[in-house]
């Protein structure tokens, strides 16, 4: 399993996040062809040095200082031509750092005009960051606390101190750690923020073996490999400042000793809410709702509510892109005020194929399907039928569903052996 770990001890912005991940090996042609396709920029890839540090540095150059509102943002990106995968990831990043700019200025998104971060620079490096993550395809991706700098910084809405407000709110919605520092400079942006809040995830089931020795153990640490990690390669994205401290963001790639027992990590949102007043009816046609919304989970935990009172909890896995979509038609649907988000935790899960199969009861064939799940290796760990297909089998056979369950899982195990 291969790990991704950022190290902004001086920060991070849009640009330093691409050069770091080009040091590291990403595709600098691929990069760089996809930023200009994105945005109409020039892009500069080079080599530099930073107090005595080799690393690489990436120039983006507008071609114009067109600014764009927040809907122009996303109605460009999703016609544009670029993968599924990085319109996915441009779409959330931008939709941190509206989110951020809207709390900050109390505009709504709809109305939200973006300036530094709304031109065409910006859009290319969240572009390029995604781009170049998809290209190294690490297995998790961590992140170190986070070195903000202190002072003041001039922006289009004046001077405003550091870290600016809208790179605080995006910090804010994040599980990223952060310290101020003592530089006197902005060492994080609101566009390196947003990047490294949702590139990253933060498990706090992994122990931190890289803590410092001085820390104190009672402050929380954001959580990355240590003593299972071996690295094996580092790569150092330059910022545009020559400071007293090396203005660079490092970027370490590691190997781990351990693979999670052949399972694959996916990324998740659980958001919770409980209800007392609802129907099961409404809690059932709900849980349907909301699969087929895309939540990977649904379910209804009885549960004891203040005064006594029965209750339920309601607790739903989905993809972090559509959280606030989900918590949005519970909160419709049931008339809660607020649903609990617990974002960025991973599970591990085993990969999982649908396979047709045919099956002989009383001498008729009837096609079932079956859900196959293995490791990595390929090793089978399960194997389930299809309860649809087992129904409609027994209602046609006579054959209680059970027995049809049991006859399909048995002749598919004997097929995989």
């Amino acid at each position: 399993m291969t790990s991704l770990i950022f190290d902004p001890f001086m920060g991070a912005s849009g640009d330093m996040i691409i050069a770091a991940l080009i040091d590291l090996g990403a595709d600098q042609a691929h990069i760089k062809e996809t930023m200009e396709s994105a945005a109409p920029v020039t892009v500069k890839i080079s080599r530099t040095m930073k107090n005595g540090i080799a690393a690489t540095s990436v120039s983006v150059t507008p071609e114009n200082s067109v600014t764009h509102t927040y809907p122009e943002i996303l109605a460009d990106i999703r016609a544009s031509e670029l993968p599924d995968h990085i319109i996915d990831d441009v779409t959330a990043v931008f939709n941190r750092m509206a989110s951020a700019e809207s709390t900050v200025h109390n505009v709504s998104k709809d109305q939200l005009h973006f300036h530094e971060i709304g031109q065409a620079d910006a859009i290319a490096d969240v572009v390029g960051a995604s781009a170049a993550i998809h290209n190294l395809a690490p297995d998790a991706i961590f992140c170190r606390p986070i070195v903000t700098g202190t002072g003041y910084v001039k922006t289009a809405h004046g001077t405003l101190p550091v870290p600016a407000p809208a790179t605080l709110e995006i910090l804010c919605g994040s599980r990223l750690l952060w310290s101020y520092g003592d530089i006197k400079h902005e060492l994080l942006t609101p566009t390196g923020a947003a990047i490294l809040a949702h590139l990253t995830c933060s498990d706090p089931n992994i122990p931190n073996h890289n803590q410092d020795p001085d820390h104190n153990p009672t402050t929380p640490m954001n959580t990355v490999p240590g003593a299972d990690c071996s690295a094996t390669r580092a790569g150092y994205g330059a910022g545009k400042a020559d400071l007293k401290i090396p203005n660079v963001l490092r970027a370490i790639l590691c190997e781990n000793k351990h693979n999670d027992a052949g399972l694959l990590r996916d990324n998740i949102t659980v958001l919770e809410t409980s209800v007392d007043d609802v129907t099961g009816e409404v809690l059932g046609s709900l849980i349907e709702e909301l699969i087929a919304m895309g939540a990977h989970d649904a379910i209804m935990i009885p549960a004891t509510m203040k005064k006594g009172r029965s209750g339920q909890l309601i607790q739903v896995i989905t993809k972090s892109s559509d959280s606030a979509r989900v918590a949005r038609r519970i909160i419709e649907e049931t008339g809660s005020l607020g649903v609990r988000i617990t974002p960025t935790r991973h599970r591990l899960i085993a990969n999982r194929r649908i396979t047709p199969i045919n099956i002989e009861i009383g001498g008729n064939t009837y096609a079932a399907t079956i859900k196959i799940a293995t490791d990595n290796s390929g090793d089978v760990l399960n194997i389930s039928a299809e309860f649809d297909d087992a129904k409609r089998i027994a209602r046609l056979t006579g054959v209680p569903v059970r027995e049809v369950m049991r006859r399909i899982v048995d002749h598919a195990w004997k097929q995989e052996s």
